[in-house]
């Protein structure tokens, strides 16, 4: 049952003017109810004090067997639910959706594009890119839970005058054997090379763009260089996808829309936007408080701007996305906010439903990241490193542990993966491996021990029979409602592009199995209260693994 719509039904006997579904909120402390209407929103449309309003509405409210008490508590107005007609629906709801508990149909027939991860072909997959891949991969998973479809775009950084760096670099200071053998490391290597050269001779510079020139070209050796650069970079970084379990739909990058940009300038030229300022062609958004946007180069080239508009113009027409989500980091606002302007000006009513879903920057204990000057940390080490000690824990706690590799794997990436869903995506991260190590607290591995502890008492206790339910104790109840949370808590992360409400919801929910565990006696004499615990069990494995896999996360049988 949907609580709060049917409270706020009632309510309407009440309020007839006056729709409070959206008021309604679950307290903090299930003593004080099971939802809470907040007075204070209805003060100023009832012109009456907040603690008023909640008495009159209590006096009025007639409880029946669905909502079974009504109090009024300092301004807010307090339901408590038929806590064993809940809690045995839940528990059956949970138990026979299984997989597709906390799921929904709300974006059957749309369609979200969501631009992600985006590297850049030729450059180390470093630890700055973990959170537009993993925030993104598990926007896709959310989505499509919810019931969109959802097109998830790796929109490669496969175009400008870096490649003609790598093709001098790679002319003077490697071979095709060595970067075969070294693969992005070694092109890694030669791109800092090139910056730390060029400081001293700038004339690389002008070779470099001459190369990028030739590869615009066609040029035979050019482009066959870049194309290796290319196939070496996707294979890669695949490895790391695949680790973190992440996927995409298409891998159109910069260069798939180098002859779709005509369409773009020639469309801006047609409705008067597009002004000369010193040669190059911009859009004048001082209107709108913002600098102009810059379409060509005073040599007509092109730039990021052209690009992200002819990919949105693309997108729309090709996928005609409901939505089109940018996991970008918050340094590029700016540039969002003019693009999404400059469609808005060429008469794009989509362009309203273009979202950028900022997140902080990564930097290092050290200072900010940079590849040109070789500063980065590679995801691959990081991963690796943390299997490693994952590996290393088994060992010493539980050596006889069977698939002992795969388990560590699992646990492993899951301590990066959650570690960088964790915290509202906003946040600026100092990088640390001591925090991306620890596996102590609030991290990955206390919630896929809490769902092998659940596999543990279940395979010890048997599946739960049927059962009624039982006078419910306060860490009882409280499970139990955390549990009804998940549905609610999936749809918030997707509304509010953030996947730290998962995140947290499975912090909360392993915390509350853990008090459960300790202070209830699952496998106890009484066989109706039994079953209920065991059946508690199942739902918190259920919605814990259903959680996780949100997120990207493997779960394992056994720790």
């Amino acid at each position: 049952m949907d609580y709060k719509k049917y409270i706020a039904e009632k309510l309407k006997l009440c309020l007839p003017d006056c729709d409070v579904e959206g008021f309604l909120e679950i307290p903090p402390d299930t003593a004080l109810g099971d939802y809470a209407l907040p007075c204070f929103k209805l003060s100023r449309v009832m012109k009456m004090p907040p603690v008023k309003i909640a008495e009159n509405l209590k006096a009025a409210f007639v409880p029946d067997d669905v909502i079974e008490e009504c109090s009024a508590v300092g301004g807010y107005l307090n339901f408590k639910i038929n806590r064993k007609k809940y809690s045995a629906d839940l528990l059956e709801k949970i138990i026979t959706s299984s997989g597709d508990y906390g799921s929904s149909q709300e974006g059957a027939g749309k369609t979200i594009c969501i631009d992600y991860s985006s590297i850049n072909i030729a450059k180390p997959f470093h630890i700055g890119h973990l959170s537009t891949t993993v925030i993104g991969s598990a926007l896709c998973k959310i989505y499509r839970f919810l019931g969109y479809k959802v097109v998830g775009i790796n929109h490669l950084g496969d175009y400008g005058t870096q490649f003609g760096k790598l093709i001098v670099a790679f002319k003077k200071w490697s071979d095709i054997e060595s970067v075969e053998k070294g693969r992005l490391k070694e092109l890694s290597r030669i791109y800092v090379k090139f910056h730390e050269a060029a400081k001293q001779d700038p004339s690389l510079e002008d070779e470099a763009r001459r190369y990028f020139k030739l590869i615009e070209d066609g040029d035979a050796e050019a482009g066959a260089l870049f194309e290796l650069f290319k196939k070496i970079t996707l294979e890669e970084v695949d490895k790391i996808y695949k680790l973190l379990n992440v996927d995409f739909d298409s891998y159109a990058g910069e260069s798939f829309y180098n002859d779709k940009m005509a369409l773009v300038v020639r469309e801006l030229k047609e409705k008067g936007l597009l002004k000369n300022s010193d040669g190059a062609m911009i859009v004048d958004l001082e209107e709108y408080g913002m600098p102009p946007c810059l379409i060509l180069k005073s040599d007509g080239s092109s730039l990021y701007a052209t690009r992200d508009i002819a990919a949105a113009i693309y997108r729309k027409n090709t996928y005609d996305f409901y939505k089109c989500l940018y996991v970008v980091a918050y340094q590029q606002n700016l540039h969002f906010k003019q693009i999404f302007k400059v469609l808005e000006l060429m008469g794009k009513p989509w362009a309203k439903d273009m979202v950028h879903v900022s997140y902080g920057m990564v930097s290092l204990e050290s200072g900010s990241m940079s590849t040109r000057e070789g500063k980065v940390v590679l995801l691959e080490d990081v991963i690796n490193k943390t299997i490693e000690k994952a590996y290393k824990v088994i060992e010493e706690k539980n050596p006889d542990l069977a698939d002992k590799e795969n388990i560590a794997r699992a646990v492993g990436t899951g301590a990066v993966i959650f570690g960088a869903l964790c915290n509202n995506k906003i946040k600026d991260i100092v990088f640390s491996y001591d925090r991306v190590l620890s596996f102590e607290g609030e991290t990955c591995p206390y919630v896929q021990y809490t769902i092998a502890r659940c596999n543990s008492v279940m395979k010890k206790s048997g599946a739960a029979g049927d059962f009624t339910v039982p006078e419910m104790t306060a860490d009882e109840y409280a499970l139990l409602s955390c549990l009804g949370r998940f549905g609610e808590t999936v749809k918030d992360a997707a509304e509010k592009y953030e996947p730290s409400f998962v995140t947290r919801y499975a912090l909360d929910l392993a915390t509350a199995f853990n008090k459960f565990y300790i202070s209830s006696k699952i496998a106890c004499d009484d066989e109706n209260l039994r079953n209920f615990r065991l059946g508690i069990t199942r739902a918190v494995q259920i919605t814990l693994t259903n959680a996780l896999t949100l997120l990207g996360i493997e779960t394992v049988e056994q720790m």
